[in-house]
C-alpha cells in the first residue's frame, strides 16, 4: 500500500494517479478498514507531494534569484540583462507572457522595452502615458498592481489604444511591479496570462525581488553601455580601415594603449603618454587657468587668445581644432569642462589620427570625471569634519580625532588655519582652487559665514608667509584679489575654533588697514596684531620693532633706544631732546641718522612712529 504511494511520489506522478490504490482496493473488495487506511495514506501522500512541489518551486526561485544576481554582478550589456530578467520572470511565475517597460521622462510616458512570449507586434510597440492602464498606474504610484481579469477590472483607467493592444495579445490576468532607483520609478516589470488567474502574494514578492535586482543594475549598465559604445567606435574604425595598414596600426595601438591604461587604473598622464607614443610629437594638458596638468616632451603652448578661440570651436563642434602648429581638443563631459588637450605633432595628422586624438580626449574626460566625483565626495566629508570643529557640535573630541585620523589628518600635530575673504571673487571657482590646495597639501576646507576656511597640517612656523603665498596663488587663478588671514600653529580639537576666530580678526584687520588682496597673520600686523591676538607676543613685537637698536646699544654701549624715546617724548623737537639728554644737538642728529640706517628711513612716517612708540613703552615697562 505505502510502497505504491512512495512510487508515485518518486516519479512525480500527477495528483489524479494517487486515487489508483483506493480504486483498486475497492474494486478488489477490500475491507472498510483497509479502504480508510488507503484514504489516509493518499491524503498524507498528496500533502507531502504539495510540500515537495512548494520546496521545488522555492529552490527554483532562489536559483533564479542567485542566477540573476550573478548576471547583475557581471553586468553584461543592458539588452541581455533585461532579456534574462524578463525570461526568468515568465519561467518562475509560469505565465504565458512577461515583459518590461521603461519610463521616458522626456515624453512623460512608459514604453515597451523587452518582451518574452509575446506574439503581437502592436503590443510590443505600445506606449502608456503615466496613469493610463495597469502599467501606467504602477509607474505613477510606485506600487505593485495585479488583476485576475483585465477587461473586467475598473480600478484603473482603460484606454482604447491600450485595451486594443492587450486584446490583440490575448492577455487576461496581469501583474505589474515597479522598477525603482531610490524613490524614482524607472519602469515596470510584468507577468501575464492569457487566461483568468489570480496572483498569490508569494508571486508578487518574487516578481518584486526580480525587479529590485533589475533596477539596481539598469542605471549602471546604461553607463557601461555608453563606455562600451565609445570603445566600440575605436574598434569600428579598426575594422573599417583594415586595408590601410599604417592607419590601422596606429588606431589599434592607440586603442590598446588607452584601454590598458584605463584597465590598469591609470590616470590622464598614462593616456597622454599612450597618445604621444602613437601620434608622436609633444603634448600639453592645461586647466582653465592655463596651468599645466600634464606634459609629454617640451613644447611652446599657444597664446591665451589662440587657445581660447580653438577651445570655443572644439566645444561647439565636438571635434579637434587645428590652429597653425597645434591641434586643440576640449576635454569635457557635457557642459562640464575639465581641461584643454594641446598636441603639437611631429608629422601631419590625417583624419584617423585626429579621431584618435578626439577619443583620447573623451577617455581623459571620463577618467577626470571619475576622479572629480571621488574628490568631491571626499571633500564633502572633510568639509563636514571642519564644520564640526569650527562649530560647537557637541561631539566627543575623541570621535572627532578618530574621524580626522581616518581622513589622514592628525589634529594633535601642528595645524595652521586660514580664512579667505573672496572680496567679490567667483565663489565656485574659488572653492575649486581651494580644493586643489587642500588635495595638494592634505587638509580640510569648508565655508563659514561667507568665507572659505582652510586647515592645513604640518605648518610648524609662523603662517603669515603661507597666507601671502595663498593669497597670491588664489588671486592669480581667479583673476581677482582675495585676502587671507592666517593663525596658528595650533594643536588639538578645541584649538581649531580659537584659531579660526583669530584668523577672522586678522583678515578683517587687513581689509580695515587697506591691505585687501594680501595675506598675513596677526603677528605681522604690528601693534594691531598685538591688540587683536589671543596670545600677545610682547617680546616678539618689541624685538621686531626695536631689535636692531637694542642689539646695537648692547654691542656698542650707545643710547640709541633712549635717544629715540626722548625724541618722541619731546614731540620730535631736537633742541629739547639734546637738553634732556645733556648732549650737543649734532650728537642727537647723528644718533637719529643711525636709527634710520638700522630700522629703515621710513621710521618717521606716522604709522611707523606709532608702532615704535608702542614698542618703546612696552620695552620701558618690561625692563623696570
Amino acid at each position: 500500500m505505502w510502497i505504491d504511494y512512495f512510487s508515485l511520489l518518486a516519479r512525480d506522478a500527477p495528483a489524479v494517479e494517487f486515487e489508483a490504490p483506493v480504486l483498486t482496493a475497492r474494486a478488489g473488495g477490500e475491507s472498510p478498514v483497509v479502504i480508510d487506511r488507503l484514504e489516509d495514506g493518499k491524503r498524507l501522500a498528496l500533502q507531502l507531494r504539495e510540500r515537495l512541489l512548494a520546496q521545488r518551486r522555492r529552490e527554483e526561485e532562489l536559483t533564479a534569484l542567485y542566477d540573476t544576481a550573478y548576471d547583475l554582478a557581471r553586468l553584461s550589456d543592458l539588452d541581455s540583462l533585461l532579456e534574462a530578467i524578463v525570461h526568468r520572470a515568465r519561467h518562475l511565475l509560469h505565465t504565458d507572457v512577461a515583459y518590461l517597460t521603461l519610463n521616458d521622462h522626456g515624453q512623460s510616458d512608459t514604453y515597451m522595452r523587452v518582451t518574452d512570449g509575446c506574439i503581437s507586434a502592436r503590443f510590443q510597440r505600445v506606449r502608456l502615458t503615466l496613469g493610463e492602464g495597469l502599467g501606467g498606474q504602477v509607474a505613477q504610484s510606485a506600487l505593485p498592481y495585479s488583476t485576475a481579469s483585465y477587461f473586467d477590472d475598473e480600478r484603473f483607467e482603460h484606454t482604447a489604444a491600450i485595451d486594443g493592444a492587450v486584446a490583440e495579445e490575448g492577455l487576461v490576468a496581469i501583474l505589474g511591479v515597479p522598477l525603482q532607483l531610490g524613490s524614482t520609478v524607472i519602469g515596470v516589470l510584468y507577468a501575464a496570462n492569457r487566461s483568468e488567474r489570480p496572483f498569490a502574494r508569494s508571486e508578487v514578492s518574487l516578481l518584486l525581488s526580480l525587479a529590485a535586482h533589475a533596477a539596481a543594475a539598469i542605471d549602471k549598465a546604461r553607463l557601461l553601455d555608453e563606455t562600451r559604445e565609445a570603445l566600440a567606435e575605436l574598434r569600428d574604425v579598426n575594422l573599417l580601415l583594415q586595408d590601410r595598414t599604417l592607419s590601422v596600426e596606429r588606431a589599434s595601438a592607440a586603442h590598446d594603449l588607452m584601454a590598458q591604461a584605463v584597465l590598469r587604473g591609470g590616470g590622464v598622464e598614462d593616456i597622454a603618454h599612450a597618445l604621444v607614443d602613437v601620434l608622436g610629437g609633444s603634448l600639453l594638458l592645461l586647466d582653465d587657468d592655463g596651468r599645466t596638468l600634464c606634459a609629454v616632451d617640451t613644447m611652446e603652448a599657444p597664446g591665451e587668445k589662440v587657445l581660447e578661440r580653438a577651445l570655443a570651436a572644439s566645444i561647439t563642434t565636438g571635434r579637434v581644432v587645428r590652429d597653425k602648429h597645434w591641434f586643440v581638443n576640449a576635454v569635457n563631459v557635457g557642459q562640464q569642462r575639465f581641461a584643454a588637450l594641446v598636441v603639437r605633432p611631429a608629422r601631419e595628422l590625417d583624419e584617423i589620427d585626429q579621431r584618435i586624438l578626439e577619443r583620447a580626449a573623451l577617455v581623459m574626460a571620463l577618467v577626470m570625471l571619475s576622479l572629480h566625483t571621488g574628490r568631491e565626495a571626499e571633500n564633502r566629508v572633510r568639509g563636514e569634519l571642519l564644520d564640526d570643529l569650527l562649530r560647537d557640535s557637541g561631539q566627543d573630541p575623541d570621535a572627532l580625532l578618530d574621524r580626522a585620523r581616518r581622513l589622514g589628518t592628525d589634529l594633535m600635530g601642528p595645524q595652521a588655519l586660514f580664512v579667505v575673504e573672496l572680496d567679490g571673487a567667483d565663489r565656485a571657482r574659488a572653492t575649486g582652487a581651494i580644493d586643489h590646495v587642500v588635495s595638494r597639501n592634505g587638509g580640510l576646507a569648508s565655508v563659514l559665514d561667507g568665507r572659505l576656511v582652510v586647515l592645513l597640517p604640518g605648518l610648524e612656523h609662523e603662517p603669515g608667509t603661507f597666507a601671502q603665498s595663498l593669497a597670491d596663488e588664489l588671486g592669480s587663478r581667479l583673476g581677482h584679489p582675495v585676502t587671507v588671514g592666517g593663525a596658528g600653529p595650533v594643536r588639538g580639537v578645541g584649538a581649531v575654533a580659537t584659531a579660526h576666530a583669530e584668523a577672522v580678526r586678522c583678515v578683517t584687520a587687513l581689509r580695515s588697514l587697506g591691505r585687501s588682496g594680501q595675506g598675513a597673520s596677526l603677528s605681522e600686523l604690528g601693534f594691531v596684531g598685538l591688540v587683536l591676538g589671543d596670545h600677545s607676543d610682547v617680546h616678539g613685537f618689541v624685538s621686531g620693532c626695536l631689535g636692531p637698536l637694542l642689539e646695537y646699544d648692547e654691542r656698542r654701549g650707545t643710547d640709541l633706544v633712549k635717544t629715540l624715546q626722548v625724541y618722541f617724548d619731546t614731540g620730535g623737537h631736537l633742541a629739547r631732546t639734546k637738553d634732556a639728554l645733556h648732549v650737543h644737538v649734532n650728537t642727537v642728529t647723528q644718533r637719529l641718522d643711525r636709527v634710520g640706517k638700522l630700522i629703515g628711513a621710513d621710521w618717521q612716517e606716522p604709522a611707523r612712529q606709532l608702532e615704535l612708540q608702542v614698542a618703546l613703552q612696552l620695552h620701558r615697562v618690561s625692563t623696570r
